[in-house]
């Protein structure tokens, strides 16, 4: 019997049946499929799907996020494929939609993540689990929040890119997290993803400058080389998956936060 569920945008995407076949397109999904005990069920996943590590052995590779083998996905028969608004592109979905009903999520911020765990509670049957997972991360989140209670914030600027300079703006899951670590992203007034220059960065005057290991794999030698142009400023290598991945990451993402504020940045 057919059912209609809503998507993070809104969508109404018709399903034949419960999901018992998945196709994953998006890292943080993936990790969180096989966290509600669905692994089983997935079938194909993106070359970056790397979390759970054995998943690239054992499941299908249909691609990346931004392009895919349709063949592949199409051979694969999913009831379902996972996609992200930012992560995955318009023209795929609309190719994908001629295989599979194509279920899409939008993540600005903790408040989405956590639906979204709920969201795929209800539509996987596992809503039991879901709940749990979302408990964790709350109360996960309330620690961090007590150990940086009476922290002040800090300004901050969080790099993902170099050739060009790239960083995190707002209106991005990152700059919910930067605001988690009570961190006040410098390009709070641009969105997205912006290309900027070094002197853009001067003229805000960062205190903490934060370099992500993902998607460009920013190096020491990164580090002392901006230490070496903005001496006032703690420049500092930080996890990529902690501040971008959402999901069951969260609950190993909190515990990183507050481990980074304790030997890096107290």
């Amino acid at each position: 019997m057919k059912f209609t569920v809503k998507d993070q945008l809104q969508r109404s995407v018709i399903l034949k049946e419960r999901p018992q076949r998945i196709v994953s397109l998006v890292p943080s999904q993936t990790e969180l499929i096989v966290d509600l005990g669905l692994e089983v069920a997935l079938l194909g996943v993106t070359k970056f799907c790397v979390h759970p590590t054995h998943l690239l052995k054992d499941k299908t590779i249909v691609g990346g996020t931004k392009q895919v083998h349709f063949d592949r996905i199409k051979a694969l028969n999913p009831d379902v494929i996972l996609c992200n608004k930012e992560e995955n592109t318009e023209a795929m979905v609309s190719e994908l939609e001629t295989i599979a009903p194509v279920h899409i999520s939008d993540v600005g911020n903790l408040e989405d993540a956590l639906a979204l765990i709920t969201m795929y509670g209800e539509l996987f049957k596992v809503e039991d689990k879901a709940k749990v997972l979302v408990t964790k991360i709350k109360a996960k989140q309330h620690e961090l929040d007590a150990y940086l209670n009476g922290v002040p914030s800090r300004s901050a600027a969080y790099f993902i890119w170099k050739k060009p300079w790239m960083v995190a703006a707002s209106q991005t899951f990152i700059d919910a997290m930067l605001r988690c670590n009570h961190f006040e992203n410098v390009f709070s007034h641009s969105t997205r993803y912006p290309e900027i220059t070094l002197a853009d960065l001067k003229k805000r005057h960062p205190e903490i400058i934060l370099l992500s290991s993902e998607p460009y794999p920013f190096q020491p030698k990164h580090v002392q080389s901006l230490q070496a142009q903005f001496p006032n400023s703690k420049v500092l290598i930080v996890d990529g998956e902690a501040f971008s991945w959402y999901g069951s990451r969260l609950l190993k993402a909190f515990d990183y936060f507050k481990m980074l504020h304790q030997d890096h940045l107290s």
